[in-house]
């Protein structure tokens, strides 16, 4: 049975963000889906509840992989239910540790609305991981976005996100890319990684 992927998007964005990651994947022997939610409106709760069921509906295994928020977002519904998915975890440019930029973001006017219910995990991040599944993050290192113009990024980073902080302790492997934030969901060479670690648990050399 082919392996199923979930694909998650992030911040500001709808499912289409991921259809050529999605395209490589299916390429690639997987059997992927994507799992759309609206990422200011809806609220994390509400959108971890909605991924839940979609999981529980899939046969065979069955791994996640996130863009940015959406990365944050698979790893908070596995370390809250670790029987969620037998598979591997693979994040995007994901904030694992908070971002510096939706801190940043928060204290301009109108910047509360435009994080909405997505703005406490984006701040805070989390901890370490400690549960069974493995993940794997790609990081990107190319430093064209708006998010450094909100300050506190520090190099290197991806326009959006800095490499440090995609750091989460507990990782079973990290790689850093010529990428920016959002060009890692079209990076041929980050799709090429994310099957080698959803085959492996490692990124290919």
């Amino acid at each position: 049975m082919t392996d199923s992927v979930v694909l998650l998007h992030g911040l500001w964005l709808r499912g289409g963000a991921m259809a050529f990651l999605q395209r490589r994947l299916r390429v690639a022997g997987f059997s992927p889906l994507v799992f759309d939610y609206a990422s200011v409106h809806e609220g994390i709760e509400a959108a971890a509840t909605r991924l839940h069921k979609l999981v529980q509906g899939l046969d065979g295994k069955v791994h996640l992989v996130g863009h940015s928020l959406g990365g944050v977002l698979a790893t908070l519904a596995v370390q809250r239910d670790p029987t969620l998915i037998d598979g591997r975890i693979v994040c995007l440019g994901s904030p694992l540790r908070g971002s510096s930029a939706a801190r940043s973001l928060a204290r301009f006017p109108g910047g509360t609305s435009l994080l909405g219910g997505s703005r406490e995990l984006l701040e805070r991040g989390l901890e370490r991981w400690d549960g069974p599944q493995q993940i794997g993050v790609i990081a990107g290192r190319l430093p064209l976005g708006l998010g450094w113009m909100l300050g506190g990024l520090h190099l290197p980073h991806d326009g959006s996100v800095a490499v440090a902080e995609t750091r989460l302790p507990g990782l079973a492997d990290h790689r850093v890319i010529a990428a920016a934030h959002t060009g890692l969901v079209y990076s041929e060479q980050a799709a090429i990684y994310t099957g080698a670690f959803l085959r492996e648990g490692r990124f290919a050399a």
